[in-house]
């Protein structure tokens, strides 16, 4: 239990990724936003909900959280092969206001599944439960810490912290972000590598599992 307390500040950054690194305050105008978005809604929905597990849901996830998401994009600090040019021509107001609009819409929930999953030595075990454990205790016998430190046992996430809502988010796109931050082509979690830490530590069975859990979180 040590193990799982000493590392809940490295607690799951999932969706797009945070580490423990200063973040510029976001200072959006929602209603700005709503009209500058626009070109944003054909992959994510003109609300935030975005229609297939391809293309993650950014309605409600913070508006901090997703300011910083959209620098690092536009930057090239995180690569999003999708997203190429399509924030070239936004100035930095443009990016807190757009943050601000999906920030103000709330997530749709995509609802987890009955699954099982196959641990590495073998045994099938209920997916829903074990990514239950897993989201809320951790694994201390890998130094994995909960989820929940960081992002709330309803997986709302603290959006003033800029820690991202997870709660409803597609599992597909949690499973693909956390095996990006485990192979290390997605680095954008900060000088001290939080997810990269976190994800390393995962098994393809827990990331399954957890991903699943929290579709369905609800508040």
């Amino acid at each position: 239990m040590n193990s799982i307390i000493k590392n809940t500040a490295l607690a799951l950054g999932l969706v797009f990724g945070l580490g423990a690194v200063p973040f510029a305050m976001a200072s959006g105008d929602a209603a700005a936003g709503k009209a500058k978005a626009a070109q944003c809604a054909a992959c994510h929905g003109a609300d935030g909900n975005s229609l297939s597990p391809a293309f993650p849901k950014l309605a409600g996830l913070g508006e901090k959280y997703i300011y910083k998401q959209l620098q690092d994009i536009q930057s090239k600090t995180r690569n999003v092969p999708q997203m190429i040019g399509q924030l070239d021509n936004f100035k930095d107001q443009d990016l807190q206001d757009i943050a601000a609009y999906f920030a103000s819409q709330p997530m749709q929930l995509t609802g987890s599944e009955a699954i099982s999953v196959m641990l590495n030595n073998g045994d099938n075990v209920d997916g829903l439960a074990f990514g239950r454990k897993l989201y809320r205790a951790g694994n201390k016998e890998t130094g994995v810490p909960a989820c929940m430190g960081c992002h709330s046992p309803t997986g709302q996430g603290n959006a003033p912290a800029g820690y991202p809502r997870l709660s409803g988010q597609y599992p597909e796109y949690i499973e693909a972000q956390l095996k990006a931050f485990r192979a290390g082509t997605r680095a954008n979690d900060g000088e001290v590598r939080t997810m990269r830490t976190v994800a390393k530590q995962l098994s393809d069975a827990e990331i399954k599992a957890v991903a699943n859990y929290i579709a369905g979180l609800t508040d």
